[in-house]
């Protein structure tokens, strides 16, 4: 069996230590095959935040690839917004957007920032022509009989929880993605875990969201997803702390 950590908007400088404990516990006792970080690493993209968040990930010793969340461009910089976004990561690098092949599952990005955005709402998702055809790009290289999972920051639709991603361009990019082949989408920004079936005229992929290991709850506590896979299939498991673990239900 394959399992792996979705872990989501961990919000350094806003980050519940905790929480960050009690993820770190599990890792080092379970041991996942890999870690999902879909996005918001930061709560102000400082650097001192991005500083904390690279040593935490490193320290976690298990493959890593990660998201850039809408928190993790600089805000009020316009600046190093739109000149120099990502100069902050630099240590980071490596993990960031990065393709992972386990064991017949490969992990495939989708960008869903924007450093603009044509209304005043900078923080929802917008997937654009190129990340898009990039994503697509990717899908096709993976090997015949691999389940595809695709990691982003926003969900492509909004689900009904509290808060909502509003992803411009995100329901085509569902459609595209599951015609090529993709089995579910991983996402955070909501704060609270979800595992929600979309069906297409081309097939049926799942929409899996996870929480948050911030002191920004919303519904649910602290939390993150360990999704097992076996057989060709897998099972999103929310697991909350504080709280009794959670098979997240798929209707």
């Amino acid at each position: 069996m394959i399992r792996l950590f979705h872990v989501s908007d961990v919000h350094f400088g806003a980050e519940d230590k905790a929480a960050l404990a009690w993820f770190g516990d599990a890792v080092r006792r379970e041991q996942p095959d890999a870690i999902v970080m879909t996005g918001d690493l930061t709560m102000r993209a400082r650097a001192a935040e991005f500083e904390a968040a690279a040593e935490w990930l490193e320290g976690l010793g298990r493959p890593v690839t990660v998201e850039v969340g809408n928190h993790d461009l600089p805000l009020y910089n316009l600046f190093a917004r739109f000149v120099r976004p990502y100069k902050r990561y630099r240590r980071l690098e490596r993990m960031i957007e990065r393709p992972l092949e386990i064991d017949g599952v490969a992990i495939v990005p989708l960008k869903t920032t924007a450093r603009f955005q044509f209304r005043w709402d900078w923080s929802k998702g917008y997937v654009g022509d190129r990340a898009l055809s990039r994503t697509l790009e990717l899908i096709g290289k993976v090997p015949d009989g691999h389940l595809i999972f695709i990691a982003a920051h926003h969900p492509l639709i909004d689900v009904g929880t509290k808060s909502s991603g509003e992803t411009r361009g995100g329901s085509a990019a569902l459609d595209a993605v599951a015609a090529a082949g993709a089995n579910a989408v991983l996402s955070g920004h909501v704060h609270d875990p979800f595992d929600i079936p979309y069906r297409t005229g081309t097939g049926r992929l799942r929409m899996v969201g996870a929480g948050t290991l911030s002191i920004r709850t919303r519904d649910d506590p602290p939390s993150f997803n360990e999704i097992r896979i076996e057989n060709g299939a897998f099972e999103t498991i929310a697991r909350k702390m504080g709280a009794a673990d959670e098979p997240v239900t798929v209707g």
